[in-house]
């Protein structure tokens, strides 16, 4: 029972994690929305296929139309992961010999839907920087709210470094105790010489610190609010606090606009070894300061 519950708290983690993420992409940039990622990671097994799926899960479930397409042509497995075979896929699209509406295929989830590849594509990087891909990618655009490319590992291959040119913006998934600082930072350097717009890099397969928290949060029993103990009364000297006016649209605007003080003390330090292990809490300190020496160059 026991394991249960903890894999239960874990699922609820992990699906407020992706809802966050979802959220964090949709209001990045709203004068210039990200409506097109590429989703890679560094090494095989950090769950990008995972990672793609969830996100575009959470985008259908807020009511946007999302479209999954299948981009690591040499190893394909999102039809397995979605329980899916399409009869048609991107090659015959691009060829011209099938239509978007005619290949792509509903999943079990609303406003979902799933580009399949064919097998033995040749030179998938070639096709990838073709003039038809890019034409391929608005036309995409223009039925779909949102267009999420899972793309091979850039260790292995150039194909999301080339795709990262062609969509607004590409999420770098990071398997803990999966890959190495060397092979992390590589990476990096070879998105940003393709001039790609990194928004951000997804931290998986890790034990979350709010692990406990959920758990007690949610296995509390049936006890509610009522049962709660009652607040002591406020001193007699102390007035009670007057309610708050209802601020003005501007003003809650205004107060959205201003940024949230970073906590700077709670990152740990990077490790020195260069053969290392990423640790969670260091990821996004670890891509801000490659992000700093980049800008200083």
């Amino acid at each position: 029972m026991a394991k249960k519950a903890k894999a239960g708290i874990n699922q609820i983690h992990m699906q407020n994690a992706i809802k966050t993420l979802a959220a964090n992409i949709r209001f990045a940039s709203v004068d210039d929305p990200i409506r097109s990622i590429a989703v890679t990671s560094s090494v095989p097994n950090e769950g990008k296929t995972t990672i793609t799926i969830q996100l575009a899960q959470a985008m259908a479930s807020s009511g946007k139309t999302v479209l999954i397409v299948e981009c690591d042509m040499r190893r394909r497995s999102l039809a397995n992961a979605l329980g899916l075979h399409a009869r048609t896929g991107i090659y015959s699209v691009l060829c011209g010999q099938a239509e978007i509406r005619d290949a792509v295929v509903s999943t079990l989830t609303r406003g979902m839907y799933f580009l399949d590849s064919e097998p033995h594509i040749p030179n998938p990087d070639v096709l990838l920087n073709s003039k038809r891909f890019h034409r391929f990618v608005e036309q995409a655009l223009g039925n779909f709210d949102y267009v999420i490319f899972d793309t091979p590992p850039l260790s292995a291959f150039v194909d999301a470094a080339v795709l990262s040119t062609v969509v607004d913006g590409v999420l770098l998934v990071v398997g803990q105790n999966v890959v190495r600082r060397d092979e992390l930072t590589k990476s990096y350097e070879q998105l940003k010489k393709a001039d790609a717009n990194i928004i951000g890099a997804v931290m998986n397969l890790c034990e979350s610190e709010k692990n406990e928290y959920y758990t007690k949060y949610y296995t509390r029993g049936n006890s509610s609010d009522a049962d709660a103990p009652a607040a002591p009364p406020a001193p007699a000297s102390a007035p009670a606090p007057a309610a708050a006016a209802p601020s003005s649209r501007a003003g809650r605007r205004a107060q959205a606009s201003t940024p949230a003080p970073a906590p700077a003390s709670n990152l740990k330090p990077i490790p020195s070894a260069s053969g290392a292990k990423i640790a969670p809490d260091t990821t996004a300190q670890f891509i801000a300061s490659m992000t700093r020496s980049s800008n200083k160059q």
